[in-house]
């Protein structure tokens, strides 16, 4: 009998303990809530994507009146607040990212080639201008800046440059200081029976018009896709100046003053991120070793729609 009154006092301990530990987490989560409610009245992300400069551009935004925060005394307070919520205010942007033609930064962490730890480093390794204070002293504003270079090289696994396959049959071909492609116009999407833009990503692939793979991230000297990155994204007005190259002076400093120009005739890709080139003049790189040595080192600038180039921040 003692025996088995000790068991269900046991067993009632444990029932009520395990009661009172639910209803803690439930009551942390509940409050959890409430407080990223509250940090969300408060709180305002803005900026933007910029992929002709590789940056993710951020101002965060603190409402001191709604934060229940009063100056000067609670000026620490609110930077600190700014401090600890941006990291989750500018995740779901990191996580949008598309890093090629089919994956966005959340599809590698679904299937476990990424992690969120690694997101939140990289938004911590934003360089950041200290918080002011607007002019009617309602509001503390921080600037945030994310080098998305960073993001790719993050991405980069191998340690040597795959091998750049040379034709049985070179053709004789100039040596150029760079290339560009230009696909600032709709182009016919490759399968499909439709035109789009070209996107911008990551690591976009090129292809020819035989639909044989010219250029991808695994072509890239390691050392240069983590610090140049595959492509230099452009605009039409990097690309038609008044100077002798009929460049910028920053695309002139990664493709040279001798670019070779090549027109895109088409697009590939569950996202339209892979510009496609005629064969010949896909032969003409790789037909010379200087041109192709071009690819491993990324002297590679894509010119595509301003449009394109700069998209907005993802909310939660």
């Amino acid at each position: 009998m003692r025996k088995g009154t000790s068991f269900s006092r046991s067993g009632a301990q444990k029932v009520f303990g395990g009661e009172r530990l639910r209803r803690g987490i439930f009551v942390s989560v509940l409050l959890w809530v409430i407080l990223a409610g509250a940090f969300g009245q408060t709180l305002d992300i803005d900026g933007a994507v910029a992929w002709e400069a590789m940056e993710i551009t951020a101002k965060v935004d603190l409402n001191l009146r709604s934060a229940g925060i009063r100056l000067p005394t609670g000026r620490a307070q609110a930077e600190e607040l700014i401090v600890t919520e941006y990291p989750r205010l500018v995740r779901p942007t990191i996580l949008s990212i598309p890093v090629d033609s089919a994956n966005t930064v959340k599809d590698l962490i679904d299937r476990g080639e990424f992690t969120l730890q690694e997101v939140g480093n990289i938004a911590l390794s934003a360089r950041r201008v200290p918080p002011a204070l607007s002019t009617d002293l309602a509001s503390l504003t921080a600037a945030y800046t994310i080098d998305l270079t960073r993001i790719g090289a993050a991405l980069i696994r191998h340690s040597r440059p795959a091998d750049l396959i040379r034709p049985l049959r070179p053709l004789p071909a100039a040596s150029y200081t760079g290339i560009i492609i230009l696909a600032a116009e709709s182009l016919p999407v490759h399968g499909r029976n439709i035109k789009s833009l070209a996107l911008p990503c990551l690591f976009p692939k090129i292809w020819d018009t035989e639909m044989n793979l010219l250029y991808d991230r695994n072509m890239l000297n390691p050392d240069t896709a983590r610090t140049v990155g595959m492509v230099r994204y452009v605009t039409e007005s990097g690309v038609f100046r008044p100077t002798p190259s009929g460049l910028s002076p920053e695309l002139t400093a990664l493709v040279g003053d001798k670019p070779l120009r090549i027109f895109a005739r088409g697009v590939y890709g569950i996202r339209p991120t892979d510009p496609i080139i005629d064969r010949e003049d896909a032969l003409v790189i790789l037909s010379s070793a200087d041109n192709l040595r071009l690819l491993r080192e990324g002297r590679v600038a894509l010119m595509l729609n301003a449009d394109v180039l700069r998209n907005p921040l993802v909310e939660e």
